[in-house]
């Protein structure tokens, strides 16, 4: 006979405790006990809300080594209310004590079986018949729940939920973030309406009337922007450490259809070459060619226009990135002049709100939307069909999925469906939109995803003052140090990777539903190797985690003063020089509700809830075992000496950059 030691934790999210009835039976490698009732009603001792009740289980006879625990629910005078559970302890007649996470909800008649925290591969499950039954039991629950849906053709595939209220109740918004989000989202939009402004079609009077619409949303950042968004300096700064720091790459040879002379940029150069610049490694590019021949949204019964400029740039003797020439569309001829510093002050002022706006529909549809949000959901989705709880690339990619799929589904739902708010305010809306998606997924390649490669092939690795790329390399080796440390610690040898079927099926789904078996995009079809692995999941962690808090969490910031980052722009590019008014420009910006409209949404979207979760902090307790937990710690060590280093950096910057400071960034695409 042995007495096992069960201590029952009750979560701390609201609702979390129960009436019900709990039931639990444990099962071993050799027998299983009775179901015993772990609370005998409400009255004497229910679960209440971050509780934690201690119970024996008495077994007649051994159960051997304890492989899950099943936790049933039953209701209570036909009260019928879910349990949240956080983990069970058990402690065993020989005193180890073993701990089961299950951080789930468990209604009235459900049944939840819950693996021990530690981790194994599937190959090592097999000599156990119990353990493996019900690791493949798992996955095809999983399966069942989560199916892969195709949203439109030529993009990554979505979950297929159409409902964000659908999903499973532990993959939904805590009832806190749910709260807060709707909250915020009713607040700007309340105010818009009550302002009278959401509907407004007409014109700004002034750029200075924008200020009226900040109110008590300003910072730092904000007025930094609104005071030099015209400058060439703060143009060239943003295209490194703004929202988009993704686009620039060293130009060694100029594109052939942009016909920039040494005569049109002689004074940029302040007497030296094109040849000696480039050769310098100090000439720039930023080539919107993705954008080339789109038509343009229709935004309040008005034609928008997207143009597809190219920006030639020079880092000059002052470590300054300035703009030397623009060129608003891909085509040459001499309807589609280049634009100089030289030119008239509202010529070159225009020119660059065309780029600032190319940069609107880029960001935020190929490297927001797709690059973080739509790849964070099929790394998701793998993870949650292919992985079972016991596997331990599970338990270390769980974390960095909180909140994906909802963030998602209500992305497709409230800002791209046919009456979303970036649909019916933004130059990129509709059919546009949808076609500049499928260009991007099919521009999509392992290496731009992975930090130190992108940076190589772009030839950045020695821009002064880049400090995406500085915190963002930190950060990278970070992450890598700590997956490194996981994996290697559960994955001995490479023969361990190329055997773990449930590893292969992982990636070959990322490699199918997300990148759509193109070979061409370097992604792997499967893992050789350990260190193949490790910088996968390397660039996957840091792709939900520091590359969307990059591109991500700064957009009301540079975006809130409208003029840096027009969602939509209302006259055609110039065709000739010269012409460009202070009224020209005015006529050209977006009007005074989608400058709203788009605004709220900006705010929405960077406003972080009171539950979010940065980047290290796990405080769902998912390993037991000594290394995991070890190297837990190391990480959230290095991350906060990380922190130290970049707060000091920025004491020293006249704009700091913040993004990537480890505690502005989530662990997930959850916002």
């Amino acid at each position: 006979m042995g007495i096992y030691t069960v201590s029952a934790y009750t979560g701390t999210r609201a609702l979390s405790g129960t009436t019900s009835y709990i039931y639990i039976q444990l099962r071993g490698t050799e027998a299983e006990s009775e179901e015993n009732e772990l609370n005998s009603s409400f009255f004497s001792h229910g679960l209440s809300e971050g509780s934690v009740r201690t119970f024996k289980v008495n077994c007649k006879e051994s159960l051997g080594e304890l492989i899950y625990i099943k936790l049933s629910c039953k209701p209570f005078m036909l009260l019928e209310n879910k349990w949240f559970c956080d983990k069970i302890s058990v402690t065993t007649p020989k005193d180890d004590e073993i701990l089961f996470p299950c951080y789930r909800w468990l209604g009235s008649d459900d049944t939840l079986v819950v693996r021990q925290a530690k981790a194994s591969l599937v190959f090592q499950d097999i000599a156990n018949p119990i353990a493996h039954r019900q690791r493949m039991r798992q996955l095809k629950e999983r399966q069942d729940t989560f199916g892969w849906n195709v949203y439109a053709e030529g993009m990554p595939h979505i979950v297929n939920y159409d409902s964000a209220s659908a999903l499973p109740d532990e993959i939904q918004f805590s009832s806190t973030k749910d709260i807060e989000f709707y909250f915020m989202a009713g607040k700007q939009l309340i105010a818009l309406k009550l302002t009278g402004l959401a509907n407004c079609k007409k014109s700004w009077e002034s750029i200075s009337q924008l200020d009226a619409i900040l109110c008590e949303n300003r910072n730092k950042t904000i007025d930094y922007v609104k005071k030099h968004w015209d400058e060439d300096e703060f143009f060239g700064y943003q295209l490194l450490n703004g929202l988009n720091p993704m686009m620039i790459q060293r130009c060694s040879k100029l594109p052939e259809n942009f016909p920039v002379t040494e005569e049109m940029v002689k004074d940029s150069l302040r007497g030296s070459t094109f040849e000696v610049e480039m050769e310098k490694g100090n000439i720039f590019l930023c080539d919107y060619k993705m954008l080339h021949r789109l038509v343009g949204n229709e935004v309040s019964d008005r034609q928008q226009y997207l143009t597809a400029p190219l920006v030639l740039l020079y880092c000059d003797s002052y470590d300054m990135m300035l703009p030397i020439a623009i060129q608003l569309r891909q085509n040459t001829g001499d309807d589609n002049p280049i634009f100089l510093p030289t030119d008239s002050k509202f010529d070159w002022q225009l020119a660059k709100i065309y780029v600032r706006a190319a940069e609107f529909s880029v960001h935020e549809v190929d490297f927001h939307l797709l690059r973080t949000h739509l790849l964070a959901e099929v790394f998701t989705m793998a993870t949650l069909r292919n992985l079972p709880s016991a596997h331990p690339l599970f338990k270390l990619l769980i974390p960095h999925t909180r909140y994906t799929l909802q963030i998602n589904i209500m992305a497709r739902n409230h800002l791209i469906s046919e009456d979303g708010t970036l649909t019916n305010h933004s130059g990129i809306g509709g059919a546009a939109m949808e076609n500049l998606m499928r260009r991007a997924t099919a521009s999509l390649t392992y290496s731009s995803l992975c930090l130190p490669d992108d940076i190589s092939e772009r030839g950045l690795g020695k821009v002064p003052n880049y400090y995406y790329r500085d915190d963002g390399m930190k950060l990278w080796i970070v992450i890598n140090k700590y997956v490194e440390g996981v994996l290697q610690h559960y994955y001995k040898s490479d023969d361990d990777v190329q055997k773990d079927t449930e590893l292969q099926s992982w990636i070959r789904e990322i490699f199918t539903e997300g990148f759509l078996e193109r070979k061409r995009t370097g992604i792997p079809e499967k893992f050789q190797a350990v260190r193949d692995l490790i910088k996968f999941v390397t660039m996957v962690i840091f792709t939900v985690s520091a590359q969307h808090a990059a591109v991500n969490n700064g957009q009301f910031e540079f975006g809130g003063w409208m003029p840096n980052f027009p969602s939509a722009l209302r006259k055609p590019p110039p065709k000739e020089k010269g012409q460009t008014t202070k009224d020209t420009i005015l006529e050209t910006l977006p009007d005074i509700g989608t400058t709203v409209n788009t605004l709220a949404v900006l705010r929405l979207l960077a406003k972080k809830s009171t539950d979010h979760y940065p980047l290290g902090y796990f405080p769902e307790q998912l390993y037991d075992e000594k290394v995991p937990c070890k190297l837990i710690e190391d990480f959230q060590k290095d991350l906060e000496k990380l922190t130290v280093d970049i707060e000091e950096r920025n004491k020293k910057l006249e704009l700091p950059y913040t993004y990537l400071d480890p505690k502005n960034v989530d662990n997930s695409v959850a916002l």
